[in-house]
């Protein structure tokens, strides 16, 4: 069935007002004033914004990680996902080495199909460059449409690649159009600073962000855009945590180079602090990189109005901090590095960025949607509200006022990092290609309607403009 959506203000990067839309067959097909739809389901979206549907680059669901395995899937992950306005993510398919590319790609299609509510795609690691990996990726972008690759500098002996490896994938990339991704931080030296801690007796949650200082992240990151320049490549740095990699960012993108920045909400609202809870609450708090002292936050606030970092990912992770986190209870190099962050990525960003006047509701639509849209090859199908494009599309209500907590939310974690937090704003109802998977804060989705989404290859012109509006 059709449906007509009503009295809303449509936001997109670009623009605000008031019109109708109609959707037909997934679709958007006309934006008006007092369009006519006969038979069409009317919404009444009075009071409300009319938002794209959020776009999270950055998940980690049903992913082995430190001897245990993330909580949340691909069906709950997707679920609590949609109930914070976002209808699109990318996942992380990790790869082993000396296997088959398209082993690994399998392997992430067969979790997630017939469990995913929204649409979903895939980035690819890259652990190692040889000839075999080499062949296969033309076949990985043309046929898995999967045009995005990640690589660790951190993680020593378990995810981190070398700086050949490195180098190798970004110039493969500028040959074939795809995204090189970094996880920056120098892990040879966290590795060090590790060691000497567990060594000293130094085992308490805290000692996590001890023995990766800013200056590791500022560091990797740097050297990161060196070799993109070298390569005359193109790079994108997920989970940009401080002042040291917004400032290596910021030089790069003055020197005209296509580098680009995530952040992601426990940046913006956490700090150092957190892992010190007692009682071993600070494990909650393990990530990486690892929350800052609170002063990076203005850093990275202003990073974001400026335009120094472009998008907001989740690092979606979700480990329990009953029989997960707490393997780490005598060791904080056993705690599962990750937290339950999909869920509130966009009201956080609303909350605390948009209602504060740290950031306009159209540079809040641009850094969880639209520039993500266009850097990962989905725009104009995702990412804004036009004609032709999908018809994801958040309802959403900017004077609510709610507490995030673990008693309310969708994820399948026993905590919520925000516990506790005041936010302003909040999704309603939420649409994925024309149907309701959240409707008046009820599920009505059905797991496995997501589609997998085959994306289109890197297009730095895209990715770079400023003007929201392309022909579809």
């Amino acid at each position: 069935m059709s449906k007509l959506i009503r009295n809303g203000t449509i936001v997109t990067a670009a623009d605000m007002y008031v019109a109708d839309i109609l959707i037909e067959n997934g679709k958007v097909s006309a934006i008006g004033s007092n369009l006519s739809a006969p038979g069409a389901e009317i919404i009444d979206a009075k009071g409300h914004y009319v938002f794209p549907g959020g776009i999270d680059p950055h998940t980690h669901l049903d992913m082995p990680f430190g001897g245990t395995v993330t909580k949340d899937d691909f069906e709950t992950g997707t679920i609590a996902a949609a109930f914070g306005g976002t209808t699109t993510v990318i996942d992380f398919c990790l790869t082993q080495k000396g296997e088959p590319l398209k082993n690994s790609i399998q392997t992430w299609h067969d979790k997630s199909r017939d469990k995913a509510v929204i649409d979903y795609g895939f980035h690819l690691m890259i652990g190692e460059i040889n000839e075999n990996v080499l062949n296969e990726l033309p076949q990985v972008i043309e046929e898995e449409g999967i045009t995005s690759f990640k690589v660790f500098m951190a993680y020593k002996n378990v995810f981190q690649a070398d700086d050949a490896t490195l180098y190798r994938t970004l110039l493969a990339a500028k040959e074939h159009g795809a995204l090189v991704m970094v996880h920056a931080e120098n892990g040879d030296v966290i590795d060090y600073l590790t060691n000497k801690a567990i060594e000293e007796g130094n085992t308490e949650p805290i000692y996590h962000a001890l023995t990766r200082p800013p200056e590791v992240e500022g560091e990797a990151t740097g050297r990161a855009a060196l070799l993109t320049e070298l390569a005359n490549s193109q790079l994108y740095v997920v989970h940009v945590s401080c002042a040291n990699a917004v400032e290596k960012i910021a030089e790069a993108r003055n020197k005209g180079l296509n580098i680009w920045g995530e952040t992601c909400p426990q940046y913006l609202v956490l700090d150092r602090s957190y892992l010190e809870k007692p009682n071993f609450e600070g494990a909650k708090y393990v990530w990486s990189p690892p929350l800052r002292e609170k002063w990076h936050q203005e850093i990275l606030w202003n990073a974001l109005k400026n335009g120094s970092l472009q998008t907001l990912g989740s690092d979606q992770c979700s480990f329990d901090f009953k029989g997960q986190k707490d393997l780490g209870r005598e060791d904080f190099t056993k705690i599962p590095n990750g937290g339950p962050i999909i869920e509130d990525r966009v009201s956080i960003l609303f909350s605390e960025g948009v209602m504060k006047g740290r950031i306009t509701v159209n540079q809040f639509v641009d850094i969880t949607s639209t520039r993500i849209a266009k850097l990962f090859g989905l725009f104009p199908q995702k990412g804004t509200i036009a004609v032709g494009s999908d018809a994801d599309i958040v309802l959403f209500d900017p004077s609510v006022e709610r507490v995030i907590s673990a008693e309310t939310h969708h994820m399948a974690v026993d905590y919520n990092a925000f516990e506790g937090m005041k936010v302003c704003g909040e999704p309603i109802s939420v649409l994925s290609r024309g149907e309701f998977v959240i409707r008046d804060k009820q599920f009505v989705g059905r797991p496995g309607s997501g589609q997998y989404l085959r994306r289109a290859k890197y297009n730095a012109q895209t990715s770079n403009d400023q003007n929201e509006f392309q022909s579809i």
